[in-house]
């Protein structure tokens, strides 16, 4: 399980460090793709694999389904930890996620992601006036 939030910037290579806890479950390679609400997603191989299956599910019919597909493997690429445990984002990623110098790295149960700093800060001021709107409402799924 990935969690905890760490601060780090990209070197002008487009490399970025990513935290040893967050290294210890993504393994050596692990795959990194264009996330929600403007940020990174990074998958273990393995959760990749099961994320993969459950996409061939969705309807090829359905225009909606095909989009989403198209856009969330498109944007793919496997990532490669060096020696000092940076991973090289590609460009397309980086601008993507508006991923300039500062970035924050967190944990989300199942993947890591990956958030341009300024947009983090956006996002988490925005959802921390709504946080407890919406633990309100994911009682409605069962929690």
């Amino acid at each position: 399980m990935f969690m905890g939030e760490y601060q780090h910037s990209v070197d002008a290579k487009g490399r970025l460090f990513i935290p040893a806890r967050l290294r210890e479950g993504l393994g050596d390679l692990f795959i990194l793709t264009k996330g929600l609400d403007g940020c990174l997603f990074a998958y273990p191989c393995q959760e990749w694999q099961d994320l993969e299956q459950k996409l061939k599910s969705l309807p090829f019919t359905r225009g909606d389904a095909r989009a989403f597909v198209r856009f969330f493997f498109s944007g793919a690429s496997e990532c490669e930890v060096d020696k000092q445990g940076r991973v090289l984002i590609p460009g397309n990623l980086r601008e993507y996620a508006k991923i300039e110098r500062d970035a924050v790295v967190i944990g989300v149960s199942n993947r890591v992601e990956i958030w341009s700093a300024k947009v983090w800060e956006v996002y988490r001021a925005k959802a921390a006036t709504s946080y407890e709107e919406i633990a309100e409402k994911i009682v409605d799924f069962g929690f």
